[in-house]
């Protein structure tokens, strides 16, 4: 008799090697980069050492401001959809009543080791064990940043399905998670909540694998969430292509576009967006304000931590719904924005400026 976990591994297989987006044992980016200054070959040497060692203010000098969403977690959206930012990637959405978390990372590093790796700034407002009632825990892709090993260990010991990008689910199945309760799509498969609603994996321009051997072994996706008034766009890990056109003709209109806007670098505009592109995506994608996420979380990349949200507030003020961490919001009602990170930037440079005059000081003359 064949087992059910040998039997998830034979599907599995065979659906990978059947995938439009499967080439000679590998994923594949199926659309090509449009990114302008994309390299299209990785990270370049010459960013290592930025990477490693350049940037006092990669990090913030204090907390960010940060909220307990449970209060607001017990009232039923009054729009119909609220969004809850956590961190970085991951975002409590209620839409049509129906609760999807998505990308949940609550691990204190975006890395394979405890003890070395970027490490989180702060903790995310809100256990796992205080979650609310889940229909459904939605993963990317996954890199450590978006697929998390502890917080899936602890999200197993719900009863909620999982859905994921195709051969994602080896890793879930491996941690505990049931192979009934694991749902794996290729780029355009779809799924359906017993809440009623739609989830379609779509197309994005990224990569995969957690080691030195697995490299694209497992599909990256983006995701569009279609309840019954209301839809979101979730980017995922993704540099810009002309998916953004075709998703938004297929799978729109969205009333919520959340897209990633940090981790980037000139070099990179193959596999993050970065500010600019994320806004040129937001564009081709054609509907929805806009929720940046992928910033304020982890020190992923060389510039200031605080960027991104600087660059979108000065080119594209409208349309952008930008929360504080564990701020329960309703879209619809956002009415401009409040841009609450300055507070923690122009601590830095209070701290700093401190540092210049005791040096000065004290040093002889």
């Amino acid at each position: 008799m064949t087992s059910p976990n040998r039997h998830a591994h034979a599907l599995r297989l065979e659906r990978m090697r059947a995938s439009p987006q499967f080439a000679d044992g590998r994923f594949v980016n199926t659309y090509a980069s449009t990114a302008p200054d994309a390299q299209r070959q990785g990270m370049r040497l010459a960013t290592l050492g930025e990477f490693a060692f350049g940037g006092a203010k990669r990090r913030p000098v204090q907390a960010l401001p940060s909220f307990n969403p449970l209060a607001d977690w017990l009232r039923p959206a009054q729009s119909g959809l609220r969004v809850t930012w956590l961190g970085h990637s991951t975002l409590l959405l209620e839409i049509d009543g129906v609760r999807v978390l998505t990308d949940p990372v609550w691990g204190q590093r975006a890395s394979p080791f405890s003890f070395a790796g970027p490490k989180r700034f702060q903790p995310v407002p809100v256990s796992i064990e205080s979650l609310p009632p889940l229909d459904a825990v939605l993963i990317s892709h996954d890199h450590y940043d978006h697929l998390d090993h502890p917080s899936v260990r602890a999200l197993a010991a719900r009863s909620v399905p999982f859905v994921t990008s195709l051969g994602v689910g080896k890793h879930l199945q491996a941690w505990g998670v049931p192979v009934e309760r694991i749902v794996e799509l290729d780029w355009w498969e779809e799924t359906r909540l017993a809440g009623g609603l739609t989830i379609t994996a779509a197309p994005s321009h990224h990569f995969s694998g957690r080691g030195l051997t697995d490299r694209n072994t497992t599909l990256w996706s983006a995701f569009a969430l279609r309840g019954e008034r209301h839809a979101v766009f979730f980017s995922g890990d993704t540099g810009l292509s002309d998916a953004f056109g075709d998703i938004g003709r297929r799978l729109g209109p969205f009333d919520l576009a959340a897209i990633e806007v940090g981790a980037f670098h000139p070099s990179w505009g193959d596999i993050h967006l970065g500010p600019d592109n994320a806004l040129q995506a937001w564009r081709e994608l054609g509907s929805g304000r806009l929720l940046p996420v992928h910033w304020g979380t982890f020190d992923l990349a060389m510039h200031d931590w605080h960027q991104p949200a600087e660059v979108l507030v000065a080119k594209a003020p409208e349309g952008l719904v930008m929360p504080r961490l564990g701020e329960a919001v309703e879209p619809a009602h956002v009415d401009g924005v409040t841009p609450w990170w300055r507070a923690i930037a122009r601590a830095r440079h209070a701290v700093q400026g401190a540092a210049l005059r005791n040096a000065a000081e004290s040093t002889p003359v």
